[in-house]
């Protein structure tokens, strides 16, 4: 199945304290452009930013790649905003979406495509630790399209994935499904933890 991927970088980082998170380096690099690697180094056949807020210098941390942008302009509504921008954007030809949030510095080449592997006619691919709790990126095939470009609030794809349990498919993964770097404490644990 021909599979986009949504990196999903328009958020306001209001939870930073005056920070943006997505431009916190990591091994010398901005968290954003570390999320944009992971995704170009998969199996999916088009990345697309959606960008927002401080967009002008995000987008700057993607120049060079193979990243298409779209504009969420109502990025301030929150997440589910993002996802309808993205998804009003694919290609005609896609028959499957990565959703994948920019902030989470654990999400791994390996985890996108064996998503990927999973993706059937329908179905809605998510991981899974090995007890039970569900994380992100998450798929979903064309069937959820519609639902997803009309998605508004800040709660994501949630009500999508409830609507559609038949559908759902869950792969096993590790605790850096749950790993988002949002405050200032967060990243200062995640480093503690990751860096030497």
């Amino acid at each position: 199945m021909k599979t986009a991927l949504l990196l999903l970088a328009a958020g306001g980082s209001t939870r930073m304290r005056g920070a943006d998170k997505l431009l916190q380096e990591i091994e010398g690099i901005s968290l954003l452009t570390r999320s944009a690697h992971t995704a170009l180094a998969s199996n999916v056949d088009e990345t697309i930013a959606v960008l927002g807020a401080n967009r002008s210098v995000r987008e700057a941390a993607l120049a060079g790649l193979s990243i298409r942008f779209v504009v969420n302009e109502g990025w301030r509504a929150g997440m589910a905003g993002s996802i309808a921008t993205g998804v009003m954007a694919l290609s005609t030809d896609i028959e499957a979406v990565i959703v994948m949030l920019a902030d989470m510095p654990d999400i791994d080449v390996d985890l996108l495509n064996r998503l990927i592997a999973k993706a059937a006619s329908g179905a809605i691919v998510r991981p899974v630790t090995g007890d039970g709790k569900p994380g992100n990126p998450v798929l979903f095939s064309r069937a959820q399209f519609c639902a997803l470009a009309t998605l508004t609030g800040d709660e994501g794809a949630r009500d999508v994935i409830a609507a559609n349990r038949d559908a759902l498919v869950t792969i096993p993964a590790g605790e850096g499904i749950h790993t988002d770097l949002d405050t200032p404490e967060a990243w200062t644990a995640w480093r503690t933890a990751n860096e030497n």
